[in-house]
């Protein structure tokens, strides 16, 4: 791993964002970026994200440092060379590759939400659900539900339990929430509780 410099250092608690690096978007969905980046600010918490500063990704970051989050990006070579629009933020991670990349977010974060994006967003948001499902971990995961972007994945995953693919209560592992100000109640919620993990095979 490399990178201009290390993970920030921080006793704060630290949520990871999912989102679109895409700049061509409706405003409704740059807008909660913004708010989402405020809200993990002004609850005093830390920002780790994909590390570059367009699209949903910028608006994110961008709100986070300006209300006083501190900010880790963490981005793949690959695309730290063809993106020369990376942050300047306290922290940029280049990784090697998306493998390690998604591994060191995972590490890093207390606690995921995934705003509206594409292929990216979604890899990286079920396979925190998966590691979850699988008591790799007990974070939060969150879906940012703006403008109901995600009704259909959530049809699809209730097809998922209606045809015995999953389990319903798989459904306790992620919150869907409406607003930036819901999703870090979500998370405060459940770190306050004590909900044994679930176990793919109990």
């Amino acid at each position: 791993m490399s990178g201009t410099n290390e993970i920030l250092a921080t006793s704060r608690r630290a949520i990871c964002v999912y989102c679109s690096s895409s700049s061509h978007l409706a405003p409704i969905y740059m807008e909660a970026a913004r708010a989402m980046g405020q809200a993990v600010a002004e609850s005093g918490y830390a920002l780790i994200y994909g590390g570059t500063r367009i699209g949903l990704m910028g608006e994110v970051a961008k709100a986070a440092r300006q209300y006083g989050a501190p900010v880790t990006g963490i981005v793949p070579e690959h695309i730290r060379a063809r993106v020369p629009e990376c942050e300047d933020v306290e922290a940029l991670v280049v990784t090697p590759d998306m493998r390690n990349r998604k591994a060191l977010m995972e590490e890093r974060a207390d606690a995921f939400v995934a705003l509206p994006g594409g292929f990216g967003t979604l890899e990286e948001v079920m396979e925190v659900l998966t590691l979850k499902q699988l008591g790799q971990h007990t974070k939060p995961v969150v879906f940012l539900n703006t403008k109901g972007f995600y009704e259909p994945l959530l049809t699809f995953f209730e097809a998922l339990y209606r045809e015995r693919f999953a389990r319903r209560d798989y459904a306790a592992m992620y919150r869907v929430v409406d607003s930036p100000a819901s999703a870090i109640q979500a998370i405060e919620a459940e770190w306050a509780s004590s909900v044994m993990p679930l176990s793919k095979w109990a």
